[in-house]
């Protein structure tokens, strides 16, 4: 009678007490020499980005006014409760979502005709296309002083002088000048935007445009489609990643817009967005707490709309990756 022996596999608590094999233990230290020289810049940009935001989160939580600094306290949540409930704050939120709102639906439109523009070969293409890039290159400030004095001045700006023009070849040779700023303080911010950020949404669809697959177009010109059904059940579900990102990523940029909103109305005449009621409670009102707690709130919403923005981007990865 013979008897079979079988080995048990040892426990779990045993297997932990085996030392580690030696290639493992080189993969692992080969992997932190890798990762060693990011180190000095990963601690830069902790102690650039990280610690200032710990320190407004600090002091958001107290009752803070420079002219006061000895009756400073601690406030809680108070801060927080004032920026939902304040009258001021309350309407620089809602212009802030109708700024934001208003121009990346204008920019994601314009970009996409601009897009399939200059998706199609035609001369002069590299020209029309490094033109159309340039106010995306301009800085923020440079871009809203250009349309403040050199388009929307009364007296001498384009836009009156080609009011001037055009009512001059019906016969008016006075026509009234509007005040363009004072008008319609609004749109005036939105259009300056609307000019600096198309070129940005126009860069993402074109590359959505470039990425669709040059056979399913074909077969689709074969088949008989027009240019709108092809548009309409081929190239707009293939770009529906890419309008997501741009409009993700505009909303980011555009909810923490200061510079045209202080360089065109200085926040005057229903304009003043979050960002320059955050500016106005510190500096000028000197309320730190309050500026600190409207401050992290913004942060809060970005956050939350980047990591949208990231997802959509990873997706995107992906199915580039399935294609290829």
């Amino acid at each position: 009678m013979s008897t079979s022996l079988t080995t048990q596999p040892p426990s779990p608590a045993v297997r932990s007490k085996q030392p580690r094999p030696a290639k493992q233990r080189k993969g692992g230290v080969r992997a932190w020499a890798t990762r060693a020289p990011l180190l000095p810049a990963l601690v830069f940009l902790i102690a650039v980005t990280q610690l200032p935001f710990v320190a407004t989160l600090v002091i958001s939580l107290f009752d803070w006014n420079s002219l006061s600094p000895d009756e400073r306290k601690f406030a809680g949540l108070s801060n927080y409760t004032s920026v939902f409930t304040d009258p001021e704050l309350r309407d620089s939120v809602l212009t802030t979502v109708l700024l934001t709102a208003s121009v990346v639906i204008a920019t994601v439109v314009l970009g996409l005709l601009l897009a399939l523009l200059l998706d199609r070969a035609f001369f002069g293409r590299g020209m029309v296309r490094t033109l159309l890039i340039t106010p995306f290159l301009i800085v923020p400030v440079s871009a809203a002083l250009l349309w403040k004095h050199a388009l929307y001045n009364p007296e001498y700006g384009l836009l009156n002088g080609a009011w001037t023009w055009i009512a001059g070849l019906f016969g008016d040779d006075s026509p009234a000048q509007p005040d363009w700023i004072s008008g319609m303080p609004l749109i005036a911010v939105e259009a300056a935007l609307v000019w600096q950020w198309t070129p940005f949404m126009m860069l993402i669809l074109l590359a959505g445009l470039q990425s669709r697959p040059a056979d399913m177009m074909e077969a689709a010109h074969l088949d008989g489609a027009s240019g709108w059904q092809s548009f309409r059940y081929l190239t707009l579900p293939h770009l529906r990643r890419y309008l997501e990102l741009g409009v993700l990523l505009g909303s980011v940029y555009i909810v923490q817009n200061f510079d045209a909103v202080f360089t065109i109305t200085s926040g005057g005449l229903g304009t003043a967005n979050l960002p320059y009621t955050i500016y106005q409670t510190f500096y000028q009102a000197h309320e730190y707490g309050l500026a600190s707690a409207a401050g992290v709130v913004v942060v809060i919403g970005t956050m939350i709309i980047a990591t949208f923005a990231l997802r959509v981007v990873s997706s995107l990865f992906r199915e580039e990756a399935n294609r290829a």
